[in-house]
């Protein structure tokens, strides 16, 4: 009786496998990394509208916290009486350009070199909210000032009024930053050299945003607010939060020089 034995197979090598896992780039930092989170969480896609960039990631923490901001304030503002016709659109124009101005980050940020029209058409969307942005807060800051010399009241007696005007200045100096380096780089020698002072831009440009959320923070604690209108400065300090909550963290790390960009 003849034996017959199955022959096995041969094994393959170590080095070869059936099946290969992509790379993980999350761990490997590159241009696109945000403050928070992993590479490529809070960029604009090829095929992705550009208004996705206002609530992309974090985005929508930012959208809540206006929101909170435009109800906590402008509802017992409006429901009180009598409406003042000097004091009333001092906030609602401030509250507008805090609107106008965070979106117009959230609009830029997420942008990247790879898509450079994309880019460009976010940047000019950019600057002329940024204007509409500047203007609003210049009307309201000089509204109030209207108001009080109208008045005989002090211009200057409380945090929230000192805030208010140096924030309306940088902002004005931040705005004709940014269009010198856009516009005219002549101005810094050149396009390449006016390219270099980007990051500045936006390192200046966080922080107004900065002091706008502290000046809007503060006016809860001002005599008005705290004594008539009654606004809640928990919906406040929480809005205030929820926005800045919503935009540090998409900061591209590549576009403040920290990473190779």
């Amino acid at each position: 009786m003849t034996s017959t034995t199955t022959p096995s197979l041969p094994r393959l090598p170590d080095e070869i496998h059936t099946h290969q896992e992509e790379p993980d780039t999350h761990q490997q930092p590159n241009e696109n990394e945000p403050l928070l989170g992993r590479p490529g969480d809070a960029i604009q896609r090829p095929d992705a509208p550009m208004y996705r960039n206002l609530y992309l990631g974090t985005g929508i923490l930012s959208q809540t916290g206006l929101l909170l901001l435009l109800l906590s304030i402008l509802i017992p503002l409006l429901t009180h009486h009598p409406l003042l016709p000097l004091l009333v659109p001092h906030p609602i124009l401030q509250l507008t350009g805090l609107l106008v101005a965070t979106e117009a980050i959230l609009l830029l940020q997420p942008t990247t070199k790879s898509l450079p029209l994309a880019k460009t058409r976010a940047a000019k969307f950019h600057a002329w909210l940024h204007l509409l942005s500047f203007l609003l807060f210049l009307s309201g800051t000089v509204i109030i000032e209207t108001n009080k010399h109208a008045n005989k009241l002090p211009h200057f007696h409380s945090v929230h009024a000192y805030l208010g005007v140096a924030t309306v200045s940088l902002l004005g100096l931040q705005y004709l930053f940014g269009f010198t380096i856009y516009v005219t780089p002549s101005v810094w020698g050149g396009e390449e050299k006016a390219k270099k002072v980007w990051k500045w831009h936006r390192y200046l440009g966080y922080g107004v945003l900065l002091m706008i959320l502290a000046t809007t923070g503060s006016a809860a604690w001002t005599d008005y607010v705290k004594g008539q209108l009654g606004v809640s400065r928990v919906g406040v300090v929480l809005g205030v939060v929820l926005v800045a909550g919503g935009v540090f963290p998409r900061i591209q790390l590549g576009k403040l020089g920290l990473r190779e960009y």
